[in-house]
């Protein structure tokens, strides 16, 4: 009996029906329940006897007729649709300007006038950076202790393990409006620091230990003499150097977010560049320092000993952030195999530099591995916000789906990770011009001024950055189908496949235009003496 009153009171007692259509309360009388006046008061009718009316043959008569007029109206939106299709609607445009989270509309106009600036910027960074190179391999330091040159491409190569990741990561921080609220870019902006000087400590005594093993199995021994000043000197500049590039990467990042610039741009090519001078500047000084003070029998121990000791705490500040935790744990396989494929270029350029066929390659070094790096950096930044913004991790858009894509389709579609792929390839042989007029002009009597020399040398450049962007392309499609972002698994491997490429195709150019001239120059002698007699 209470049921059926509870079942019977409930269209009169739901006031709240009353109230949103009328703006009034009902009232309240003092048997208890809320009533609605006399004039505006429906009288209950029994439940059951609603739906006790309603059969399946009425049911699909009062859905029928509703469904044919939407069925009609759908029709008559794909005619118009179909009728309008590839046509421009009068009076009607729709353009993305930004969307919530930050993205400006770029076209290939737009990319080249944000990259070639710091293109260039970086380009003279990298040549100072040979310059350095050039230097600093006649120093006392240098002459003795072989293997710090095959130190300098791995912890040259750190600007793509890390500080290069850190600005693709910031820069996507950026474009999606992660780092907008001041306590969130704190908390961003102190784990990444701390995330990367964890990397640069660790990574920067693997590479040493790495140098001196592959410096063992070329010349078949071990100076155990040397493995302290190399462990100190890679540690210590591993670690000034991600701690000064990180916090120029952070005001960099910032400061072109409020400029309204995209930071994927402008980030990445200059942290190579200066990431390049800084670090060959500060091992030099480092490892010369070490090195006078070699009898100090405490003083490298203690060095590494020293920078080892801070890890926990960077440990420590670094699981503020939870992506920055998954790095932490998970982020350590790409920029280990980075740093030993970056080795086997250092390998290349220690048994390459000191030989006379190969003189001025300390200096093309730094440019045309810097270049490549910084193109391919670029470009997966890019396609790393890109996913970032129009897709999630695991799923790739519909027309990213394929992992190996048609190298055309990477080149000359329309699509705009396409555009911002043809304006870097077509930046690569201005950008080199330049790079070589001007160290002409400062080093000409050190480098190579043949006409065949320049042909090959753009050759190779040519060839190392269209690898390069190809494989940004596909490692960023697996990687993101893999639930993995690119910003963190691919510019490791391509920075490190850009310094290999490039030491590589450096030494082939020299070899190609040594032997060449070689030839020349034998025919030059050998012609007079076949010569008719007179």
């Amino acid at each position: 009996m209470d049921g059926t009153e509870t079942r019977q009171r409930r269209p009169e007692e739901l006031g709240l029906l009353y109230t949103l259509s009328t703006g009034r309360l009902p009232t309240v009388s003092e048997d208890g329940p809320p009533s609605v006046p006399e004039i505006e008061r429906v009288a209950p009718k029994p439940l059951g006897t609603e739906l006790s009316r309603e059969t399946a043959l009425s049911i699909g008569l009062q859905v029928t007729v509703p469904f044919m007029f939407a069925g009609l109206g759908l029709s008559g939106a794909g005619m118009l649709l179909n009728y309008f299709q590839g046509k421009k609607l009068r009076g009607f445009s729709c353009e993305l300007t930004r969307s919530p989270h930050g993205v400006y509309p770029e076209t290939a106009f737009t990319v080249t006038c944000e990259i070639i600036v710091p293109l260039l910027l970086s380009g003279l960074g990298m040549m100072a950076a040979g310059l350095v190179m050039n230097t600093i391999q006649h120093w006392p330091v240098f002459v003795e202790v072989k293997d710090l040159m095959t130190l300098v491409p791995p912890l040259v190569g750190l600007k793509g393990n890390l500080e290069m990741t850190l600005a693709s990561r910031l820069s996507t921080a950026a474009n999606t409006g992660q780092i907008d609220d001041p306590q969130e870019q704190h908390r961003v902006i102190s784990s990444n620091l701390a995330l990367i000087q964890v990397q640069a400590t660790v990574v920067g005594l693997l590479a040493a230990l790495v140098a001196l093993l592959l410096g063992a199995l070329s010349s078949g021994e071990l100076d155990v003499a040397k493995v302290e000043l190399l462990c100190a000197s890679s540690v210590s500049t591993a670690f000034l150097a991600a701690f000064a590039l990180g916090m120029l990467m952070v005001c960099i990042v910032i400061g072109a977010r409020k400029l309204g610039v995209n930071p994927d741009n402008i980030a990445t090519p200059i942290a190579a560049s200066l990431g390049d001078l800084i670090t060959l500047s500060i091992l030099a000084f480092v490892s010369s320092f070490f090195h006078k003070h070699k009898d100090s029998l405490y003083l490298t121990p203690l060095v590494c000993i020293g920078f080892m000791a801070l890890t926990p705490m960077w440990v420590l500040i670094a699981k503020q952030n939870p992506p920055i935790t998954k790095i932490l744990k998970f982020g350590w396989f790409p920029i280990i195999l980075a740093m030993m494929i970056s080795s086997i270029g250092g390998l290349i350029l220690n048994k390459t530099i000191s030989e006379e066929q190969y003189k001025g390659m300390a200096i093309f070094t730094p440019i045309i591995c810097g270049v490549g790096g910084n193109l391919v950096a670029i470009q997966t930044s890019r396609i790393s916000t890109y996913l970032h913004m129009w897709s999630t991790p695991g799923v790739l858009p519909l027309w990213m789906k394929k992992f190996w894509p048609n190298p055309c389709s990477t080149f000359c579609a329309s699509e705009i990770n396409s555009i911002s792929a043809r304006v870097l390839l077509f930046l690569v042989i201005p950008g080199h011009l330049i790079f070589l007029y001007v160290i002409y002009l400062v080093e000409g009597h050190s480098v190579p001024n043949s006409k065949t020399f320049v042909v090959f040398y753009l050759l190779a450049g040519l060839i190392q950055v269209t690898i390069l962007l190809y494989l940004a392309e596909v490692m960023a499609r697996l990687t993101w189908h893999q639930a993995l972002d690119p910003d963190n698994h691919c510019i490791p491997y391509l920075t490190a496949l850009g310094d290999l490429l490039g030491t590589g195709l450096l030494a082939l150019c020299f070899l190609i235009t040594w032997l060449l001239r070689s030839e020349v120059e034998l025919d030059g002698i050998l012609e007079p003496v076949s010569g008719p007699p007179q």
